[in-house]
């Protein structure tokens, strides 16, 4: 996720974004999520795909239990929680600059018995992939990752390393520009795309993408 501070904005519909914590109920957990706007911009806020996202892997459509995933752009970190709170063995990645933020999230939410199942990682789109194994994820998780455009290439080299044929990525994302689904047009290339949840109250949708297999012509 890319670190973007802001100045303060008046909106009464924003000022969510401005508190400095946000509570939420998970896997039968109670998750306090401290967020800091000022400091990081939209990498320290608990956005709304977040929140779908993890309401999504509740409902149990992937079973969580014993897989490797990894959370990209994960900012506050709660998507990644959640899902080592629902059994999995995950990798929570952003840039460096958010990472002190990120690890303290994650300890401050995850009890004890939980943590070794969690790494937290810097991760740049596109760079130092050699770090991560290749194809090396049964899950790759990204909420509200695809609003800039210049990220969308190297995204794409990130998603493309660190895939295997049965791997399985589930994106959240609010529609908000034609940008938004000319990404989903260029992982069409490599991927076949669905949409598999869409919460109307919140405009977000949930996309399932698996690695084309290559066709052996006989």
């Amino acid at each position: 996720m890319a670190l973007v501070p802001y100045e303060d904005n008046p909106l009464p519909a924003l000022t969510k974004l401005h508190n400095s914590s946000a509570e939420f109920r998970f896997a039968n957990q109670d998750l306090r999520l401290a967020q800091d706007w000022r400091k990081l911009g939209v990498a320290a806020v608990v956005w709304d795909a977040a929140v779908v996202m993890c309401m999504y892997l509740e409902l149990g459509a992937v079973d969580l239990k014993g897989m490797k995933a990894i959370e990209l752009g994960a900012g506050t970190g709660l998507v990644g929680i959640v899902a080592a709170l629902l059994g999995a063995h995950v990798t929570i990645t952003d840039r460096e600059a958010a990472l002190e933020f990120l690890s303290a999230n994650v300890n401050a939410n995850l009890p004890p018995q939980s943590r070794d199942s969690v790494a937290v990682l810097e991760l740049t789109w596109g760079q130092g992939l050699e770090r991560f194994p290749v194809g090396g994820f049964d899950l790759v998780l990204g909420a509200d990752i695809i609003y800039l455009e210049e990220t969308f290439p190297a995204l794409l080299l990130t998603l493309e390393h660190l895939c295997s044929d049965s791997t399985v990525v589930l994106l959240a994302c609010k529609i908000r520009y034609e940008r938004d689904t000319n990404f989903l047009s260029m992982l069409q290339h490599q991927f076949t795309v669905e949409e598999v949840h869409y919460d109307k109250d919140r405009d977000i949708h949930v996309y399932k993408a698996c690695r084309l297999r290559m066709r052996m012509d006989l």
